[in-house]
């Protein structure tokens, strides 16, 4: 079962979604396929490219995206095949989720090094019109986010939070069970006023990006967007690091004991959906090699 990231595609960080796109469709092969058409489509909520822009990015994705299908893919599968053997085995524990997991970190890493050039290149071409464009849609979807995840009472946003866990994890296993839900509430409960500290971290970064856009044809741009890509931790708040460690930790606790909690025919459930994403992604023709679905 996957640790959810709280990455979402941006301009910037725009083919993170080759795992989010790919991770949240039926059709694996079908929406692995299309990212180039995807992709794009997504930028237009931050920023309108002008044809140059536009036709410089789709070639540079496709290169990304064949690099990423022929290089980062077929471990991907092999990591889908081995969580198939340990669910079949019994043998999921917070140990093999902190192995996954810090795989997932090395996955996303692996990507923001290889988008860097591009992204710093893409983000030095925009002109001052669309720096304002970009900016104002951040600040929008700020408001907007705070509207929904700090403005309802505590008690509701915990709620919030084990609904929207609960549907995640329903995916997996088909359902839940009443213990199962009740394991969820309480790691609800147990991240407290866990949207703050992500949102205020989350603003923190924008600004760090609208900061160095306004100085984005000076020396040092490029190591500004490497650092905001590929070290975010580095701006951090210690209040900020006390509180995602606290939240990986109970996020992986939470993994492991709904799985203890879960019976047969929910693992049977977990091992299907893995199977249909193995198979399909195995079907791209794009693969180094062939693949057995």
């Amino acid at each position: 079962m996957q640790i959810r990231q709280t990455l979402r595609c941006k301009a910037w960080l725009v083919l993170i979604a080759i795992t989010l796109v790919v991770a949240g469709c039926s059709r694996m092969n079908l929406a692995y396929r299309n990212l180039h058409l995807l992709i794009p489509w997504s930028l237009n909520d931050y920023l309108d490219m002008n044809r140059d822009q536009q036709k410089a990015f789709r070639g540079q994705l496709r290169e990304h995206l064949s690099w990423h299908c022929q290089t980062q893919l077929p471990s991907y599968l092999d990591k889908i095949a081995h969580v198939q053997q340990q669910v079949r085995q019994g043998e999921i524990n917070k140990a093999a989720l902190r192995t996954h997991y810090q795989y997932a970190k090395q996955a996303v890493q692996a990507i923001a090094l290889e988008i860097t050039p591009t992204t710093t290149r893409l983000l030095r071409e925009l002109d001052d019109g669309q720096v304002r464009q970009l900016n104002a849609a951040l600040e929008d979807e700020r408001r907007k986010r705070e509207e929904k995840y700090l403005k309802p009472p505590l008690s509701k946003q915990i709620n919030d939070r084990a609904d929207r866990m609960r549907e995640r994890v329903d995916q997996w296993l088909g359902s839940t069970n009443a213990a199962q839900r009740q394991r969820i509430l309480e790691w609800a409960d147990s991240l407290g006023p866990q949207n703050r500290f992500w949102l205020d971290n989350r603003a923190r970064w924008q600004q760090s990006l609208v900061e160095a856009l306004q100085k984005r044809h000076e020396p040092g741009f490029e190591e500004q967007i490497s650092r905001l890509l590929q070290d975010r931790e580095s701006l951090w708040t210690t209040e900020y690091k006390t509180a995602f460690a606290r939240a990986e930790q109970a996020s992986i606790d939470l993994v492991a004991d709904l799985y203890d909690l879960s019976d047969t025919k929910q693992r049977r459930h977990l091992d299907n959906q893995l199977e249909g994403i193995r198979k399909d992604l195995s079907t791209l023709d794009c693969l180094p090699e062939p693949r057995k679905p």
